[in-house]
């Protein structure tokens, strides 16, 4: 395994590390309103903050919304890595039937299954009638399904459902993009000008006509009005850089991205503040001159190209090694992802009536969800499931007509 392979899965462990802590926190910003947002009113904000606490605290407020800017682009980025290498081992029906078991089927059931659990604490803090039957009538009345932080597997599924399309009707896409990401390993900074432009592109037009923050539900899928085009560039820039190579191209662990991270580590502050001054005069619902919202979209996409380039920069340079814990949180990074928020909502619904400072609050949650989430992803992992998967898996592909290679290796992102 190379060194930057290890730094890549190291990412991953340090990736589901921070969504732990963005969602543990949320209880606790200091930019909440005074009460919970109400379980039947629209726009249904608690979708976004499930448990609302009295004890706030500003810094929480700046963490989340660095977080928000470029955690989410960061993983389809990393999604995206692998995605020409998998596709080329196993083709494209045989590619899209193990998305289909890894990211559809368990979608389906924590939506479907967990995230009703989840949400039940967001009942009862505004329920004048707090039974589970109650509850449920609420649910079910509602114009859309719940489906939590699960937006970003069928995000991802639909984008994996691209890919395969391409490499079925277009099959050099990969060595297209690979010669763009060439020249990325020595000049990372006319990279990241790609990126951003491109970025700019896809997202500021929507983020004009939609606002940054209005989301949208259609049954248990939901969205982010201003993004989804956004996730697409990082997501193929991702299969860009991975269709190049990840020790010759950006992600060489000598590269020059690895070599100046504290450079990155500086151009990410500025971006931040790019994006955190024009939006502060956006928050809250208050009008801004278009001048306003276009420094303020193109902030945004300065802030997420340097958020993701220096955690990238920072992993290469400092976590090239294995260790068994990182090696640990990787591995059982999805099943963590997937299993995460129910002891989260409940943690911080549990903590209401208790009087603590928020940040003694958000460590519990926090440290509680951490080892509830790795205990039952270990659990979870130790069971034999491989064995009935194989055997659907074998069923779809031939009653497709793709044959199944002799050997799969597991594609190695957020989701392997």
């Amino acid at each position: 395994m190379s060194r930057s392979s290890i730094a890549l899965s190291n990412l991953r462990a340090v990736v589901i590390v921070i969504v732990l802590a963005f969602h543990s926190v949320l209880a606790y910003l200091a930019s909440l309103p005074a009460s919970p947002h109400r379980f039947d009113d629209a726009p249904y904000l608690w979708q976004a903050i499930p448990i609302v606490d009295n004890h706030r605290w500003f810094a929480f407020d700046l963490f989340c919304a660095w977080q928000d800017v470029s955690l989410m682009s960061l993983m389809f980025f990393l999604s995206g890595l692998f995605v020409p290498s998998s596709l080329e081992r196993k083709g494209s029906i045989t590619f899209l039937s193990d998305r289909f078991f890894r990211i559809g089927l368990p979608l389906v059931l924590v939506v479907v299954f967990l995230m009703p659990v989840t949400y039940y604490p967001t009942y009862l803090v505004t329920a004048a009638d707090p039974s589970v039957g109650a509850y449920w009538q609420h649910l079910t009345a509602l114009p859309f399904w719940p489906c939590g932080p699960q937006w970003f597997l069928w995000h991802l599924l639909t984008l994996n459902l691209l890919a395969a399309g391409l490499h079925r009707f277009a099959p050099r896409w990969s060595e297209n993009l690979a010669r763009l990401a060439a020249p990325a390993r020595e000049h990372p900074i006319r990279f990241f000008i790609v990126l951003v432009a491109l970025s700019a592109l896809a997202y500021a037009p929507l983020a004009l006509i939609y606002s940054p923050w209005a989301w949208t539900s259609y049954g248990p899928l939901s969205f982010q009005l201003s993004r989804p085009l956004h996730y697409v560039v990082y997501f193929f820039v991702g299969c860009a850089v991975g269709a190049y190579g990840l020790d010759r191209g950006l992600l060489a662990s000598d590269g020059a991205l690895a070599r100046h991270w504290a450079v990155w580590l500086a151009v990410s502050v500025v971006g931040f503040v790019l994006w955190a001054l024009p939006t502060s005069l956006m928050v809250d619902g208050r009008e801004a001159p278009l001048i306003v919202q276009a420094a303020a979209a193109l902030g945004f996409v300065l802030a997420c190209a340097s958020g993701c380039f220096v955690l990238l920069a920072l992993c290469l340079r400092f976590a090239p090694e294995r260790t068994r814990i990182l090696d640990s949180l990787s591995v059982n990074a999805y099943s963590m992802y997937l299993l995460h928020y129910v002891s989260i909502v409940w943690l911080q619904y549990l903590l209401l009536p208790i009087t603590l400072f928020a940040a003694g609050k958000a460590a519990i949650v926090f440290s509680g969800t951490l080892a509830l989430s790795w205990v039952a992803a270990v659990a979870f992992g130790n069971v034999a499931w491989d064995d009935h998967l194989a055997q659907a898996k074998r069923w779809m592909r031939g009653s497709l007509g793709d044959p199944a290679p002799a050997k799969l290796v597991k594609q190695d992102d957020l989701t392997g």
